[in-house]
């Protein structure tokens, strides 16, 4: 359904296009909504998301937002879409998203004392089919990180499911002795670049309804 809101100029309402999210991801979600912005429709686009041979961490988060923005737009016509990847990359390698607790100790493992980057793929298909596309990239720095500190975080739970192993919203900020760039961009989506996209694509934020205080 489109939405039609008043100005308040008392010219002609303009009519927003509603927005579908091509993500389950509920981090992605929290982080909209702190812009004021909530989709009509979640549509995660499950495709295959294993990287090509030999293929860098930037091209893989990119390539795969493309990919999902292009197979939910195909299935909204009349939506605005908006996809995101988010990667960890050490160097020229991609690390997995965790699925197990082994995968977040090796991750930790290979990040303790080093610094990484967190490379955020953005795409989003307007209401006429125009595609509009970003990459954000992060760079972290973890402390070195002892045995006993990666076990207390393995333990937790909190890095499964999670790319590169940890979560930078949660207790692994712990770890982070430094951080340049984007920090919404390590959680999943960065804002900044994501509100520029929705704004072209007809979306603004700022003048959706305000939240009440």
């Amino acid at each position: 359904m489109v939405r039609v809101q008043a100005d308040g100029t008392g010219q002609a309402p303009w009519r927003i296009p509603p927005l579908v999210l091509a993500s389950s991801s509920p981090r992605r979600r929290e982080l909209l909504a702190q812009i004021g912005v909530t989709p009509a429709d979640i549509d995660p686009a499950d495709i295959d998301e294993t990287p090509l041979t030999d293929e860098l961490p930037a091209h893989h988060a990119l390539r795969l937002a493309k990919a999902k923005a292009a197979v939910v737009a195909a299935r909204s016509p009349g939506a605005v879409v908006l996809a995101a990847d988010t990667v960890v990359g050490c160097g020229r390698r991609i690390l997995p998203k965790a699925e197990s607790a082994d995968d977040v100790r090796q991750c930790l493992a290979l990040l303790s004392g080093r610094r990484h980057r967190v490379f955020g793929g953005l795409c989003v298909v307007d209401a006429t089919g125009k595609v509009r596309s970003r990459l954000v990239q992060t760079a972290v720095l973890f402390k070195k990180l002892s045995r006993a500190e990666i076990d207390a975080y393995v333990a937790c739970g909190e890095g499964v499911g999670k790319a590169g192993g940890y979560a930078i919203q949660g207790r692994a900020a712990l770890f982070a002795r430094g951080l340049v760039g984007s920090h919404s961009n390590v959680v999943g989506l960065s804002l900044f670049e994501t509100a520029a996209l929705l704004r072209a694509a007809g979306i603004d934020p700022l003048a959706l309804s305000p939240v009440a205080a």
